[in-house]
């Protein structure tokens, strides 16, 4: 009596062709988050934050700048930030798609990624808060134009845009890792000291956009918005945080070093070390040569990649090996 052929394998997240975009599409979600703070410091320091002065519209009838708009150059530099938030928010959707369409082994079910057993919440939750505060960020930027640029929205869009490169540096990084709890490749008390130097780190980013609102560089060329703290002082409180900042990751990468078990552990805390070190030069240099904007945003460039090294030597934390199912 002839026997019934066994049913084929399920094909796993790995094997579906879809699945090489995954990476590539997290990739660029994480390009572009980098890409708007970086416009959007170009905004600030060239005085361009009321390039385009009303919101949601450049001016009052046209969605774009408009020939001798009072603005003058300053309204392109605006509205191409503007224009990138299109980008971004595209980007995000698209990320939160190839998630849930190549994350779980369930794909013809919308609520597979949040199943037991194949889920990747872990990263479906990052990809929803990247696309949710991409939205939370396109009205702020309104809120901070029909403000004047107040200097605590301008900090305010600073700082969510850095829980946004996280989010999506993090997807990045966590991808490729097992799903689910992965196990620890160091010391416990070495990821609790990682995640102090990150609380430390978050302080560091407050200091500096206080830093920056006490300084020149409020957005608005004609009439900047301040905090209207000594700008000396509260560069060196920022100045010693960082001093902080290093000691701690110094302390993580030894301790990842001399306890953990995977050598990506200990290269991802370096390069934190790295990127604080060469931050570090280009904020003194700012301080001592009078604030130029284009090595102002060079450091804002750092903030943010040093956001990304962070992120992603915290997920090197615990176990990173290739998933396999």
């Amino acid at each position: 009596m002839a026997t019934a052929a066994p049913a084929p394998p399920r094909p796993t997240p790995l094997a579906t062709p879809g699945w090489a975009w995954l990476p590539r599409i997290l990739l660029l979600n994480l390009v572009v988050e980098v890409l708007i703070v970086v416009t959007g410091g170009l905004v600030r320091l060239t005085g361009s934050g009321l390039g385009c002065p009303t919101w949601p519209q450049c001016v009052p009838g046209s969605y774009t700048p408009v020939p001798h708009q009072a603005e003058g150059y300053h309204r392109f530099i605006e509205f191409g930030n503007r224009t990138l938030t299109s980008v971004v928010g595209i980007v995000a959707l698209l990320a939160v798609y190839a998630v849930w369409r190549w994350s779980g082994p369930t794909r013809t079910r919308w609520y597979a990624v949040w199943e037991r057993g194949g889920s990747r919440r872990e990263l479906m939750v990052p990809a929803l808060l990247v696309l949710g505060g991409v939205v939370v960020q396109a009205v702020l930027g309104g809120i901070t134009v029909l403000t004047g640029l107040s200097p605590i929205t301008v900090s305010l869009h600073f700082l969510v845009s850095m829980v946004l490169v996280a989010s999506a540096a993090y997807l990045v990084a966590r991808r490729p890792a097992p799903a689910g709890r992965r196990p620890l490749v160091v010391h416990p008390l070495v990821e609790r000291l990682g995640w102090v130097t990150c609380a430390v780190g978050a302080v560091v980013l407050v200091l500096g956009t206080v830093v920056t609102g006490s300084g020149p560089h409020s957005g608005d060329a004609n009439e900047p918005a301040r905090f209207g703290f000594d700008p000396r002082t509260v560069s060196w409180l920022h100045a010693d945080t960082v001093m902080l900042f290093v000691g701690l990751v110094l302390a993580v990468w030894l301790a990842a070093r001399l306890t953990g078990t995977e050598a990506a552990s200990a290269r991802a805390w370096l390069v934190v070390l790295g990127v604080t070190a060469l931050q570090g030069v280009v904020g003194y240099t700012q301080y001592f040569t009078g604030l130029p904007w284009g090595v102002v945003l060079a450091h804002m460039l750092l903030a943010t990649l040093l956001v990304v090294a962070l992120t992603r030597a915290v997920v090197a934390l615990r176990a990173t090996e290739p998933t396999t199912a």
